[in-house]
């Protein structure tokens, strides 16, 4: 925006304006109160399965359950906040992660938890996380990838503060109790993020993008889609292996744990610095280095000796993987426009989804064969095939389409 507060020309006047501003801070409230619920099932992890009897494998499963829902029910509330904007979808979502919590609390078993939590918890992502990152998208120009940096640093935040809050409540008041609190205060943040929300304005460049249909088609989203796929299966072994891993090697309960929240807050600075960086030097080329840098970094985890290693690694990792979080919808933007941009992030977070469901038990299963290594350097390789599946983007991208 220009000091009297004009548009420049081409721009339409909402577009990266102080309005535009309130999609990002609704967009940070969805994101850090969806993810702080999903992220923080590992501190739940324990006593569900002491309650239920419900061993590793079978309780694990209600993660990946959830995870897969959120990101393939993407493709539905995507384009549903093209149609309808993003405040009746936010409305939906805190309704069904509210009562998905509720329930959840009071089951008898884990199997019925699969459906309560993973139905929940999924739907709840789905509608906060896909529609916000396209709302945020929609609202800006200039600055995207900053904007969208700012926003989807909820998602860190989220997990650093509901896992150890997680973690108190329960032994405080266990850990049915603590799934109460918790609808409570995501539905609320849910509804304070519905009241903020606006639809963005149509872009006036809107007849240089592609229909979605054609646009899934393309080259260009192929590549995003395969790449996506091949990291989310290596990517989710750090959530649910490295702090098992790094009790293996001799870490306490707490500082195990805690590589988790590095992680995380390592991701917040990837969010805010590495899309300021990508509006500068180039989204696509900013992008392709975090998938470059997510890889190479197993290498720290896979010859590490001792928990310092560790720290390194979720350091450099969290930096990469927020960088990569942020960046998503901004290169999807960018090669396709923001015409129907909700749709094409939830059709591409569909893959993410796959990886997501198939990754952990397959790593699980390396793992009790052949020993965490194996697993590591596997999910390196896996890493690093995404990375170079990724690199023709930026010149497949430049036909795509034109203005």
């Amino acid at each position: 925006m220009q000091v009297d507060g004009t548009a420049p020309r081409g721009q339409p006047p909402e577009l990266d304006s102080r309005r535009a501003w309130r999609a990002v801070v609704a967009a940070f409230l969805s994101m850090f109160a969806v993810f702080g619920v999903a992220y923080s099932f590992g501190a739940f992890f324990a006593p569900m399965s002491d309650e239920f009897g419900s061993g590793r494998s079978a309780t694990s499963l209600v993660f990946s359950i959830t995870a897969f829902l959120y990101f393939v029910l993407g493709a539905l509330s995507g384009p549903a906040v093209d149609r309808f904007g993003p405040r009746p979808v936010l409305l939906t979502g805190a309704a069904v992660m509210g009562a998905g919590l509720l329930l959840t609390s009071r089951v008898q078993s884990i199997e019925v938890g699969y459906l309560t939590y993973g139905l929940g918890v999924g739907i709840g992502v789905a509608c906060g996380y896909v529609p916000m990152v396209a709302t945020v998208g929609g609202w800006f120009e200039r600055r995207r990838s900053a904007a969208l940096g700012v926003a989807v640093a909820g998602i860190g935040l989220g997990t650093v503060v509901a896992s150890p809050l997680a973690a108190s409540l329960i032994n405080r008041l266990g850990w049915r109790t603590t799934y109460v609190v918790f609808a409570a205060a995501s539905t609320i943040i849910l509804v304070a993020a519905a009241v903020l929300a606006e639809r963005p304005p149509r872009p006036v460049t809107a007849a240089a993008t592609l229909p979605l249909g054609q646009a899934i088609r393309t080259r260009p989203f192929l590549l995003l889609y395969g790449s996506a796929m091949l990291l989310s299966l290596a990517l989710f072994q750090v959530f649910v292996y490295l702090p098992d891993f790094a009790e293996d090697q001799g870490a306490g309960e707490v500082a195990a744990a805690g590589l988790v929240a590095v992680v995380a807050g390592a991701s917040i600075a990837g969010r805010l610095l590495l899309g300021t960086v990508a509006d500068r030097v180039g989204r696509i080329r900013t992008y392709q280095a975090c998938f470059l840098v997510m890889g190479l970094s197993y290498g720290i985890w896979l010859v590490a000796p001792a928990y310092p290693w560790l720290v390194a690694f979720a350091v450099v990792m969290g930096g990469a993987y927020g960088g990569f979080i942020a960046l998503s919808p901004a290169v999807v933007a960018e090669v396709f426009g923001t015409t129907s941009l909700g749709g094409l992030i939830g059709f591409l977070y569909t893959g993410a989804g796959f990886g997501a469901l198939v990754g952990p038990p397959l790593a699980g299963e390396l793992i009790d064969t052949s020993g965490y290594r194996w697993a590591i350097g596997a999910s390196m390789a896996v890493a690093l095939a995404a990375w170079i599946a990724l690199l023709p983007l930026e010149r497949a991208a430049t036909t795509t389409h034109k203005p």
